[in-house]
């Protein structure tokens, strides 16, 4: 019995991390019209099939004289305390939005906006309409802009707010306004578009998401990759959050609906219109240079609106909890916790709460752990009892079961089996449920302390000490997987088993197993299993202390078993039955 369950729990646990780590959900079935790709324009509601816009190409030669414009490409750098935004009067665009709070492995600033992308590329709120003509000379023009002095805005105290301006003798007019949030990572964006008297409704692109760290983050071995999220499609509909990886984007590139957040997002980071609406979102996988020769899948995003978008907010910054949470209270759910959200985000409050006082990621993660090993100890001090009793019982067990072992399973007689071994359970007081339940009611904290610490953007970039200086990341020098190899095989040592020998050594093949999965797998998430073992392995010690030794079944050699004789059974008839062991 207790072998089937540790088999059943290791097997669960393995089930469930290769689920979360190699799998996606699958994308939701198709809830538009015939999809069309990104860089084709989005069809009007009388029409079946749009005409093609092109994606913006070099700038050519105007066709038509400009009323409002400026005759020479410029950027404007926009500065809050979170983010260095540069913007180019070229199309009136974000061509670089760089985070002051995070920096990539080289130790430059994050810069969200991919710097591998082709020139012809989208970036964020460049614009699209139905006439590729129309298109080509919004994405291609000098705009005149405003709200700005000397290229550079100054946000710290004030909301920056940079206006795009451009005109032309067709009469094509074109308006951008881009109000920066001088604390978070929003930009509230907001463009008029007429053509003469007509007004046009844009749909905005965003370009390939997201940036030069999810490029990096998505390489490595096959096994970084099992910790690490690529940039997928995200959306909030129907109360429900649905992520699309990059390479399912072709059966779903095209979403409708009304939509509480929609975007981009990679393992740490999110691009996302906060509260669009009525919106139609159109996906397309991107591929991208990566580092050295590699090539890395983006996603490309474009959004329209029923009505050319007035004050709509974008975030545009990393998944962090408590910043999402005073955003929106929905857009936690961008930070992908599994199915154990529910016990991870308050196991993530308490780890914030512990750094709050020793000011180091990787100690409170050891205090938080020994917290949790503290919580669970009756739970598992009573399944170290139920164990020992149960292999107190093997003796016993072993003689009902060689009795009956010539009988086939179908064989009703075996059902007599069962009967005697309940009611040896009954006599001695054991219950064979008791060693796994504790167990089993153990196995959700710790999938979601795993969920917990794997997505966290706390723990990225934070030190640790001597050679942990990212506990998002693999200890380079293995020491910690060792170790927690070493402490898992010691574990499985101790613990009370009623498996045989040879049963044993199997089960000690789980320790080299879980050292493979740990090797590249982010150090914080193996001191975490270390420190758990280090737990275990003293309650084992202290346990056996309290209850004392196990007691020492003695088996009569053959040479001593008789024969009973008439009188010494309970029935006159004991003379006939068979050898006493």
């Amino acid at each position: 019995m207790e072998r089937r369950v540790l088999i059943a729990v290791v097997l669960s646990f393995l089930v469930l991390y290769g689920y979360q780590a190699l799998f996606v959900p699958p994308a939701p079935p198709p809830r538009t019209q015939t999809p069309q790709p990104p860089g084709t324009a989005a069809p009007a509601p009388e029409r079946a099939t749009p005409a093609p816009a092109p994606a913006p190409a070099a700038p050519p030669a105007e066709t038509a004289p400009v009323v409002v414009g400026e005759r020479g490409e410029r950027e404007i750098v926009v500065e809050t305390s979170t983010v260095t935004a540069t913007l180019s009067n070229r199309g009136g665009k974000i061509v670089r939005w760089r985070l002051k709070g995070y920096q990539n492995p080289g130790g430059a600033p994050v810069d969200l906006v991919p710097s591998t992308r082709d020139a012809d590329q989208p970036t964020p709120f460049l614009l699209r309409v139905d006439d590729e003509e129309l298109t080509r000379r919004l994405n291609s023009a000098l705009y005149r802009v405003s709200g700005d002095t000397a290229g550079r805005v100054d946000a710290h105290t004030n909301e920056a707010s940079v206006v795009f301006d451009f005109e032309d003798t067709t009469g094509l007019r074109a308006r951008k306004e881009l109000r920066f949030d001088p604390r978070t990572y929003l930009v509230t964006f907001s463009a008029d578009i007429r053509q003469g008297d007509r007004a046009l409704n844009p749909t905005v692109l965003w370009g390939a998401g997201l940036g030069d760290l999810g490029a990096i983050s998505a390489g490595g071995s096959f096994f970084t990759g099992n910790y690490t999220q690529p940039p997928q499609a995200i959306f909030h509909r129907d109360g429900e959050v649905t992520r699309i990886a990059a390479a399912n984007l072709g059966e779903q590139p095209v979403n409708e609906g009304q939509f509480r957040f929609a975007g981009i997002d990679d393992h740490y980071f999110l691009a996302t219109a906060l509260n669009p609406g009525q919106a139609r979102l159109e996906f397309r996988p991107t591929p991208l240079p990566g580092p050295g020769e590699t090539t890395r899948e983006f996603v490309a995003l474009s959004i329209t609106f029923p009505q050319a978008p007035q004050g709509v907010r974008f975030f545009f910054g990393p998944k962090q909890f408590d910043l999402l949470r005073s955003i929106d209270a929905e857009l936690v759910r961008a930070i992908n916790f599994g199915v154990f959200g529910w016990l991870a985000v308050p196991l993530l409050g308490a780890l914030q709460w512990i750094h709050g006082f020793i000011g180091n990621w990787g100690w409170a993660i050891v205090l938080l752990t020994v917290g949790i090993n503290l919580a669970i100890f009756p739970l598992r001090h009573k399944s170290v009892v139920s164990m020992r009793k149960m292999q107190a019982l093997q003796p016993q067990l072993k003689t009902i079961q060689d009795h009956y072992k010539d009988l086939k399973v179908t064989d009703p007689a075996r059902q007599k089996m069962n009967t005697e071994i309940m009611n040896l359970y009954r006599e001695k007081g054991v219950n064979p449920a008791s060693g796994c339940v504790p167990m089993l009611l153990q196995f959700p904290v710790l999938l979601a302390f795993y969920s917990m610490l794997s997505q966290s953007i706390e723990l990225r970039g934070a030190e640790f000490g001597l050679w942990i200086t990212d506990l998002s990341q693999p200890d380079p020098y293995y020491v910690i997987p060792v170790l927690m190899a070493v402490t898992m095989f010691w574990q499985t040592k101790i613990t009370p088993t009623t498996t045989d020998p040879a049963q044993q050594r199997v089960m000690m093949i789980m320790p080299m197993l879980f050292t493979v999965f740990f090797l590249w797998a982010p150090s914080g998430l193996v001191i975490y299993w270390f420190v758990s073992n280090l737990w275990a392995i003293g309650q084992q010690y202290f346990t056996n202390w309290l209850i004392g030794p196990p007691a020492v079944a003695t088996v009569r050699p053959p040479a001593e078993r008789r024969v009973k004789k008439v009188g010494e059974g309970r029935t006159s008839g004991a003379e006939k039955r068979q050898v006493e062991p």
